[in-house]
This record gives C-alpha cells, sequence and structure tokens, in this order.
C-alpha cells in the first residue's frame, strides 16, 4: 500500500502569452513574469510538487502540452496564440 502524504496545497500562477519569447518549441514564459494568488511577482515555480495544471484561456491543457521547471515554463508553438490570452498554472504541492 503507498505511503499518501496527508498534506496538499494549491499554489496558482497567472500571466498572458504576451509575456513569453522564443518562437515555435522554445517558446517560454519565465517564472518571474507570473503573479501568484496574492498578486504579488513570482519569483519561481515550486522545485517539487505532486503534479501541474495549464490552463490556457480558461481550458484546462494535455499533460503533454508543456514542460516546466523552476525559472520557466515551455510551451511549444505558444507564441501562435493572441498575446492577450490568459493563462494560469496550477501546482499541487505535499
Amino acid at each position: 500500500m503507498p505511503i499518501v502524504k496527508p498534506y496538499l496545497n494549491s499554489l496558482r500562477f497567472t500571466s498572458t502569452m504576451g509575456a513569453g519569447t522564443g518562437t515555435g518549441a522554445t517558446f517560454a514564459i519565465a517564472a518571474t513574469a507570473f503573479t501568484n494568488d496574492a498578486g504579488a511577482a513570482a519569483t519561481a515555480f515550486p522545485g517539487t510538487f505532486a503534479f501541474y495544471n495549464l490552463y490556457i484561456n480558461g481550458v484546462l491543457q494535455a499533460g503533454n502540452t508543456s514542460t516546466i521547471t523552476t525559472t520557466a515554463i515551455t510551451i511549444p508553438d505558444g507564441d501562435a496564440e493572441n498575446a492577450g490570452t490568459p493563462l494560469c498554472v496550477e501546482f499541487v504541492v505535499n
């Protein structure tokens, strides 16, 4: 039987596609371009988490849509989206 950690919390970060740089497969948005739940500028994404969800324009994206590090999220071909398109990254941490 797997051990389940008793504590779960979520952290959400919001930005827009216009904050990204690069094109095609290298399109990425820095963690510092996001704001956190408190409305403050983010400094980094969590280093460890159970999973994360990416919402583009309010729509949950498939798991293979992005990759994430503590410093940025990479969304291949995200530069094709309108610069004002909102995104939200939600981390579930334990």
